[in-house]
């Protein structure tokens, strides 16, 4: 076997006519004009109050931008995009496309098999089918396929994406459910760490917040990685966070994934950002069922 492949259920929305760029660039956190074929950008689309309708990854294919997100990411920004698009010459769609997770030790020789012209110093190819491929890291790639073909079988597919998700938390890659769309800022889910946020571009939805998080130091919360073993998935999953000899209320987590095989569960949870490695976290409903914070794979710190 030479990759394993999950089927995701992340969902796109496309932008494309004549003003696609000027429309989209006034619209999100990121640099429109940065993003090439060759190479994707982190993304956020902000509420005028500045808060995340969902982090996305940025993509320029088929004379299109793409934006990948979850579904209530896509579902939020979408409806969002599509309000403010009759003002411009921009057609705004919901393609469905699918998406593919894979994870492999040899992304040059998977690229090939799948049409793509593999390169070190790229982050987004494409094939004459009309495919995508996103390079996340030295092991993850997405598979953007405008028509569903069947993968060489060398490639795999596993039942349960469970292990996918959990790559990509490990990897402190921001993702927002349905109860996270519209209450985190950007830098409360670490996007300017990922390179997410423009400073530089000008205007756009909810600039103004995300700069007084800046300039201000007004942020105080941060997104943290967390991991435990569960013998079942609770039905609630509101967190406690122990503090000295209490427990207090701490934000449920905006993603996760549980595996009911292994048992393993991996969450994505904004707290404090003066919280610490051994801070212990604990399920309200199942108190005995605790979670450990995992180090983030990147800075915190502001490069100015």
């Amino acid at each position: 076997m030479l990759a394993t492949a999950f089927t995701l259920n992340d969902e796109l929305i496309q932008l494309e006519g004549q003003d696609k760029l000027s429309y989209l660039h006034g619209q999100i956190t990121q640099d429109v004009n940065l993003v090439t074929p060759e190479r994707f950008k982190w993304a956020g689309h902000c509420s005028p109050k500045g808060k995340l309708w969902g982090v996305f990854r940025l993509f320029k294919h088929l004379e299109s931008y793409f934006l990948l997100g979850s579904p209530a990411e896509i579902a939020a920004s979408l409806r969002e995009l599509k309000k403010y698009g009759v003002f411009a010459k921009v057609e705004i769609h919901h393609p469905e496309f699918a998406i593919t997770g894979l994870i492999t030790q040899d992304q040059a020789t998977v690229s090939h098999l799948l049409g793509f012209e593999f390169a070190q110093d790229a982050t987004c190819f494409h094939n004459e089918q009309g495919d995508a491929l996103l390079r996340l890291d030295a092991t993850r790639l997405i598979l953007i396929q405008h028509e569903k073909r069947t993968l060489p079988e060398q490639i795999v597919y596993q039942e349960d994406n469970a292990s996918w998700y959990r790559a990509s938390h490990l990897a402190g890659e921001p993702r927002l459910g349905s109860s996270g769309v519209d209450e985190y800022v950007p830098q409360m889910v670490n996007l300017q760490a990922l390179d997410g946020i423009s400073f530089k571009k000008g205007c756009y939805t909810g600039q103004e917040t995300v700069a007084r998080m800046r300039y201000l130091g007004k942020n105080k919360r941060a997104m943290y990685i967390a991991t435990g073993k569960l013998t079942h998935l609770p039905t609630e999953l509101d967190l406690e966070m122990a503090l000295e000899d209490n427990w207090r209320r701490a934000n449920s987590p905006i993603d996760f994934s549980f595996d009911p095989k292994s048992g393993e569960f991996s969450a994505l949870i904004v707290l404090p950002n003066d919280a610490t490695l051994d801070t212990v976290l604990r399920f309200k409903s199942v108190p005995e069922r605790q979670l450990k914070l995992h180090a983030l794979p990147y800075s915190l710190e502001d490069p100015q």
